[in-house]
């Protein structure tokens, strides 16, 4: 029930994801645009894929796909974005009546709003999921200055399984389908994260055939089998059908580039694509479309350059975590993992600390008799602590590539150990380096790897060798370790395993 005073969901990354002043906000987005180079595009605009990291990283790739709407006029655009700091299931469609930023306030079309919301529980407005939330926030600025007198329906996905995906596009189609307005579709998301280049156009040049290609079914199942990464896979994917149900039948992706092509660092990157959506000239679509139109320096903490699914890094330093917290994060390890495995729903840890909400990098390991059975990892601080072990619990136990998905029938047989990794340290002295105490990270030649500082221990090799072998582990020569053109990084890890604690 709505009070006397509007509700209005204010900025929050103003300032750091861009300019906080409506002058400098208004210069720095027409400027993208204006440097943008229109595709001549197959149909009438019915849809919109851009990124959404700071804008002096990803504002050019967005420009590219935003440019495209001056001179069309549509009444609602519909925003969908991912949640990078609340977890929750299904998608929440804002139930206030404005978004705003320092170029003004956009109202929120009610109407629409309330529709997709009347399709069921998993669409109410959760107010927390769209407080902080910088990937739909930073999608509004480019709006206000390409089109005039829209309003807004600003939806955060909290679950991005293919069952919620194909909930919320129909959803979305359905009541963009009964109104009469024209409705423009727009999804939020950035691609790869922190790997080095060449791994990063790799991995990203899958999302952009399946976009290029209009598939959204084969992108969803690309990110399921972790072929690929993208923190709005599911909004790509929602926008993409729901665009398709009412209508749409073509994509163009206008551009893709990574934050290693502002920045010039090439070896912990994030990838960025632009894409149009488009349907055929003068089919209506259902409700959709406005008519065609005539044919890095490293990125300082908190500038706008996010982590992996997106998620921003905390202020509060990591110190550490005590013994009930581990016992907790395996309990939640192996839930997953059981989880996963069984393709059942996945769990939530309902009750965190302030530890296990802050952003870690970390590996889960899972054992069968003493052996590897699977093992993946996120290197940097990526996601709060509990997330990441949630996310590579899925990832070792399904998806390592050195091995076949675990089975329901291994489940009681399995050990699990997580790996809790400090910040990473440029090594300027290969004697920092403690065997037992620091895990190595080796690039050169476009290539990396990585070993624990328990492989080390394990096999007791001394530090030369454990040089070695993280080169060997990065495809490149034992000894490589000694030019000057390979970089060393090592980290510290708190390891701890269900044996250790007695859970097994």
């Amino acid at each position: 029930m709505k009070t006397g005073e509007d509700e209005v969901r204010e900025p929050v990354v103003a300032g750091t994801f861009y300019p906080g002043s409506e002058s400098e906000l208004a210069a720095e987005v027409d400027g993208y645009l204006d440097a943008a180079q229109p595709t001549e595009l197959p149909g009438e605009v019915a849809g919109v894929i851009a990124p959404h990291a700071g804008y002096v990283y990803s504002g050019g790739v967005a420009a590219e796909a935003y440019a495209h709407l001056r001179g069309l006029s549509f009444d609602t655009v519909v925003v969908v974005a991912p949640s990078h700091r609340v977890a929750f299931r299904g998608a929440s469609v804002y139930g206030g009546d404005a978004y705003e930023t320092p170029l003004g306030r956009v109202p929120v079309d009610e109407t629409l709003a309330s529709a997709i919301r009347s399709a069921g529980e998993a669409f109410s407005y959760r107010p927390g999921a769209h407080s902080a939330e910088h990937s739909l926030e930073v999608q509004v600025p480019f709006l206000q200055r390409t089109l005039d007198g829209f309003t807004i329906v600003p939806i955060v996905m909290g679950d991005q399984s293919e069952s919620s995906v194909r909930a919320l596009a129909g959803a979305v189609a359905r009541a963009v389908g009964e109104t009469a307005s024209r409705v423009l579709l727009v999804a939020s998301t950035d691609l790869s994260h922190y790997h080095d280049q060449a791994t990063a156009n790799a991995l990203d040049r899958i999302i952009v055939d399946r976009v290029a290609g209009f598939d959204p079914e084969g992108l969803l199942a690309d990110l399921a089998a972790g072929r690929c990464e993208a923190c709005g896979g599911g909004p790509m994917a929602v926008v993409m059908m729901a665009a398709r149900h009412l209508g749409a039948d073509s994509s163009t992706v206008v551009r893709y580039a990574t934050s290693g092509d502002v920045s010039g660092d090439m070896s912990q990157v994030v990838g960025y694509l632009s894409a149009v959506l488009t349907r055929p000239p003068g089919s209506g679509g259902g409700g959709t479309g406005a008519g065609a139109r005539g044919s890095d320096a490293t990125p300082r903490a908190n500038e706008g350059l996010e982590t992996h699914d997106g998620s921003a890094t905390s202020d509060a330093p990591y110190e550490g975590i005590s013994d009930e917290e581990r016992l907790t994060l395996l309990r939640f390890a192996r839930d997953t993992v059981v989880a996963a495995v069984r393709g059942e729903a996945l769990p939530r840890l309902e009750e965190t600390t302030a530890a296990l909400r802050t952003p870690c990098g970390g590996f889960v390991t899972i054992d069968k008799g003493g052996r590897l059975r699977g093992c993946i990892g996120y290197v940097v601080a990526v996601k709060p602590l509990h997330e990441t072990v949630s996310d590579m619990a899925v990832q070792a136990s399904l998806h390592d590539p050195r091995f076949p998905p675990v089975t329901e029938d291994e489940l009681d047989e399995l050990e699990i150990e997580i790996s809790v990794l400090s910040p990473l340290v440029t090594v300027a002295d290969v004697s920092e380096i403690q065997v037992g105490r620091d895990g190595l990270v080796i690039r050169g030649h476009g290539r990396s790897g990585l070993l624990l500082p328990q492989v080390a221990s394990e096999r007791s090799w001394d530090r030369d060798t454990f040089l070695d072998q993280t080169c060997v582990k990065a495809g490149l020569a034992p000894g490589a370790w000694r030019e000057s053109a390979v970089t060393i990084e090592r980290f510290s890890a708190e390891v701890f395993s269900e044996k250790e604690l007695g859970l097994r």
